[in-house]
């Protein structure tokens, strides 16, 4: 945009305008010139630079071939060779145009030549009866060169560490996508459609690539196949935390709604099935790009320029309803979004903080890489630039950060010499989120052993709120589901016609484990006998007197009872064996009726809930261990009816 406003502005106001009286009078000079301006028409750069430097050796003081030169050479991409023109220009006659002046900062800007860019800013802001709109774009610019100054001041921790040759190659490689449990790495590759001609520009198109590590070590990348790879570009993706769906940008496709649309696909027993528009809502005759999934994959971030945004893209995101389909895209809003260009979110496991690149936010000239934490269910905090040298004068994209929250990945071509590759770094503790663990397995049925698909919720026990909600493979019955470690949750693991399975994670116990937990979860069939533990019904200690963090669970059982109209069910207090026989049985008894009245309260018939208290008469582990002891401290329901 910036390149098209300068050309605009220095095209209209040197050359077609009735005037044709130039700052030289040598006629050698002016035709070289004039041709220059006839190659620059058609875009042939090369040509037309040559022409000028000729014209301006030929009168050095001829300020216009100075002028058009600098032109060219931004448009040519020659950035060094734009300022050098510039500067000419400034020191024959720094007012002949003084727009000149910003033209030479933005470029100083973009090569990170901040003391001089702030000095041609500052002189262009001293000058009247400039352009409001060149103004306006003066100081911001001018506040990216004070940043710049300070952060280069400033560093903050940055040790980058190539991937190596397994994933890195000849080629571009870069938006790197990770599974929860860090085995496996999804990126982009910029591929020559015919190897044979390797310079033709139009000769590129992008491929879906993977890794997975083992042994220490990142195995040599592999195309992802079809068919989530086609001879169209496939680029920008995004996995779920399990990674059994992946989404990504497709652009110009023939069931496409705009320009890019986001597309899906679903890995099922290893093979990835066809890629499917996401459709409407979020698919729209705009553009759609640069996802990002939730771990648990309910919610999708993406970048867009659709109606009803506060600049030119912004951040939106959509909540994946129970039927699988996706909810209306939500704007999100002013404490992320700006009048810029707001891209490539990331938001880590956690599911409360985002990383994503702007243009709108004070940064260091281009593309800055920002961190937003999530502050309530809908709000964030104003971000906060990651800093020098992770962000620089060239545009910084696509930064992940690990489930463990120490490591991060994005892709650069400041580091490798040898084009865009994916690189690593120990991201600093300020820029962090919060770490996750996970738990990783696979849910079958406790009688025949098929595997089952089956809901997972985890929820915060503190404000009873869903932070997770995913589901198992249908066809295995392999799950994975991410813990934050912040806070105490309840997993609770759900299927129709079986009865519910529930984890406690507390933080200290997932904190100091710094591992995660592998388990398969037996879900058994609803039927007269059968019986589950509540792991998350927490008394008073040595009380009977209900713990609130108790409510998630017992909901979970009038949602079973609700659900199951003729069962009926036995509420059972168990205890360890600390303290007297008597004082045990009569505690536990309270425990399992405080259950019951709970229960009754919220309307289901005391005749179909009886309770019972058991002491320490029935252990399920040894009481010779604090461990034993606390499984031991537990309360059952059991199928009483059915």
């Amino acid at each position: 945009m910036r390149t098209i406003f300068v050309s605009v502005i220095i095209f209209f106001s040197l050359f077609l305008n009735a005037q044709e009286e130039y700052t030289t009078s040598n006629k050698r000079a002016i035709a070289r010139f004039e041709t220059a301006k006839r190659y620059y028409i058609l875009k042939d750069y090369q040509n037309a630079a040559l022409e000028l430097m000729e014209a301006a050796e030929t009168d050095p003081e001829f300020v216009e071939a100075w002028l058009l030169l600098g032109q060219v050479q931004t448009d040519a991409g020659k950035l060094e060779e734009s300022v050098k023109a510039y500067r000419q220009a400034v020191e024959v006659d720094p007012l002949f145009f003084p727009n000149v002046l910003f033209f030479l900062g933005e470029n100083e800007l973009a090569l990170g030549l901040y003391r001089d860019a702030r000095i041609h800013f500052e002189l262009f802001l001293a000058l009247g009866g400039t352009n409001p709109k060149l103004r306006e774009a003066a100081l911001k610019s001018h506040a990216s060169c004070d940043i710049g100054l300070r952060g280069i001041e400033n560093p903050v921790p940055f040790e980058p560490r190539n991937l190596g040759p397994n994933i890195n190659t000849q080629y571009d490689e870069y938006w790197p996508s990770l599974s929860a449990d860090e085995k496996m790495l999804v990126f982009t590759m910029l591929l020559p459609i015919d190897v044979n001609n390797p310079a033709f520009h139009g000769n590129r198109q992008e491929d879906l690539y993977y890794s997975r590590f083992e042994d220490g070590d990142w195995k040599l990348a592999k195309n992802v196949g079809s068919p989530p790879n086609t001879g169209d570009n496939e680029g920008a993706q995004s996995i779920s935390g399990n990674g059994l769906l992946m989404v990504f940008t497709g652009c110009m496709r023939s069931d496409g709604y705009g320009l890019c649309d986001l597309y899906f696909s679903e890995n099922r027993n290893g093979v990835w099935t066809i890629p499917k528009n996401i459709g409407m809502p979020i698919s729209s005759k705009y553009s759609e790009k640069q996802p990002a999934l939730s771990s648990d994959g309910r919610i999708l971030y993406f970048s867009s320029d659709r109606p009803g945004g506060l600049g030119k893209y912004d951040l939106w995101m959509s909540v994946r309803n129970e039927d699988g389909s996706w909810g209306e895209p939500v704007n999100m809003g002013e404490n992320i979004n700006t009048e810029g260009f707001d891209q490539s979110p990331f938001i880590h496991p956690d599911n409360k903080t985002l990383y994503f690149s702007s243009t709108g936010w004070p940064g260091m000239g281009g593309y800055d890489i920002f961190l937003a934490r999530k502050t309530s269910d809908s709000t964030w905090s104003k971000p906060v630039n990651l800093g020098y040298p992770i962000n620089t004068h060239n545009a910084e994209q696509g930064l992940i950060v690990n489930p463990g929250a120490d490591m991060a990945y994005f892709s650069s071509n400041r580091l490798s010499g040898k084009g865009q590759d994916i690189f690593a770094f120990p991201l600093y503790m300020d820029a962090r989120p919060t770490r996750v663990s996970y738990m990783k397995g696979k849910v079958y049925d406790a009688e025949t052993a098929r595997p089952l698909e089956a809901k997972f919720e985890l929820i915060d026990l503190e404000t009873s709120r869903t932070v997770i909600s995913s589901s198992s493979d249908p066809g295995s019955g392999e799950f994975l589901v991410v813990i934050p470690v912040d806070a105490d949750y309840a997993l609770n693991v759900s299927r129709p016609s079986y009865l519910f399975h529930s984890e406690y994670f507390s933080f200290d116990k997932v904190y100091e484990r710094n591992r995660p937990f592998f388990m398969d979860i037996a879900l058994k069939p609803i039927k007269v006998g059968e019986k589950i533990t509540l792991r998350n019904v927490f008394y008073k200690t040595d009380s009977f007197a209900l713990d609130a963090r108790s409510i998630v669970e017992l909901d979970k059982v009038v949602t079973l009872l609700e659900t199951n109209p003729t069962l009926a069910i036995e509420i059972g207090g168990h205890t360890d064996n600390m303290g007297t026989a008597s004082h045990n049985t009569t505690l536990s008894g309270r425990r399992a009726e405080e259950v019951m009245k709970y229960l009754v309260s919220t309307g289901i018939p005391r005749n179909r809930i009886r309770h019972k208290g058991y002491g320490m008469n029935l252990p399920v582990a040894s009481n010779e261990t604090e461990e034993g002891k606390a499984q031991n401290r537990r309360t059952e329901l059991k199928i009483l009816e059915k």
